[in-house]
């Protein structure tokens, strides 16, 4: 069961593995909106990424028999990372399946830590169904981006380390693609102050999970390609993470590539924090809307640092 006291718990296990974030004041943003703004720097996470927090969780989860041959995971680079070097720390081989057309900067970092890969199909549904095949076919253990209570306790951690932090928070704004974080945060967070106000940011060209929410069913849509490459392809139909986005989700912003791309400027320029597309998007909430946060104290997960150099460039440009 996803729960405030599993995550709590998730977290005391993974902590020897993990980094504990730290969370930082941003006076440009507070100012802007005369709000209390905080950013949760996820960014600087081992691997660059929150999603060393899942991958972690799930591994530790498994009995020691199995921590034994392959670990499979399909991914357009973050939680392939993530895997990869979970699997090594364990004493196992990460092997990764990733859609075509993933960046090569990520392709570089699954390989600096470890990892096998493996092109297949154009999306990661594609890639995760193929990764699921392959455990069939030769055994193994497929550890999912977000479909799985393990990940999304790990990711949940998040929203631990932000309450232990911070006291009295009005909103978290959150990017979101599975779900998995932010139903992790969210769960956590409404089970110690039911009030606060959980906010999703996706991209416009590719908002599966906004789209299904609305139709109240999971929706097998295409995707463009995005800024937000961390948040993008479709969601898996039995998915555990819709019904907990559906509790904890209060608002949803979808936001154009220009306005990723001015958030990713806000945080390079204004704060100095290197990050990739996904945060960006979450800064690009926040300003899009950021007369809602007039007088409140707001955080914004920086879910990600991992940026290739040319979409650097294309932004700074």
């Amino acid at each position: 069961m996803i729960t405030a006291e599993a995550i709590k718990t998730t977290g005391e296990t993974i902590a020897p593995y993990i980094n504990y974030t730290p969370v930082q004041h941003s006076p440009y943003l507070s100012q802007l909106a005369d709000a209390d703004v905080h950013l949760k720097l996820d960014c600087i996470q081992k691997t660059g990424s929150f999603k060393f927090r899942g991958a972690m969780s799930k591994l530790t989860s498994l009995p020691k028999e199995e921590r034994k041959g392959n670990a499979y995971a399909a991914s357009t680079g973050n939680h392939g990372a993530a895997v990869s070097l979970g699997a090594s720390l364990l004493g196992m081989n990460g092997k990764v399946i990733v859609p075509e057309g993933t960046s090569p900067a990520k392709l570089e970092m699954i390989k600096f830590y470890g990892g096998d890969i493996e092109f297949f199909g154009t999306d990661c549904l594609d890639a995760e169904a193929r990764a699921q095949e392959l455990v069939k076919e030769s055994g193994g253990v497929y550890i999912s981006p977000y479909n799985d209570e393990a990940v999304v306790c790990g990711q949940g951690t998040i929203g631990v380390e932000v309450s232990e932090q911070l006291e009295d928070i009005d909103a978290v704004i959150v990017s979101v693609g599975g779900g998995g974080m932010i139903g992790g945060i969210g769960t956590y967070l409404k089970s110690i102050k039911p009030n606060v106000k959980i906010v999703a940011a996706s991209p416009k060209n590719s908002c599966v999970m906004y789209e299904s929410l609305q139709a109240g069913k999971i929706l097998d849509l295409p995707s463009e390609p995005t800024l937000s490459d961390g948040t993008a392809g479709g969601v898996e139909e039995d998915a555990i993470t819709f019904p907990i986005c559906q509790n904890v989700i209060d608002h949803f912003v979808l936001l154009s590539e220009d306005e990723i791309a001015d958030g990713l400027r806000t945080g390079l320029m204004k704060h100095h924090i290197m990050m990739e597309g996904a945060a960006g998007a979450s800064v690009a909430a926040f300003l899009k809307d950021k007369d809602r946060y007039n007088g409140k104290k707001v955080v914004i997960v920086i879910c990600g640092a991992n940026i290739s150099q040319d979409v650097l460039k294309q932004v700074l440009a």
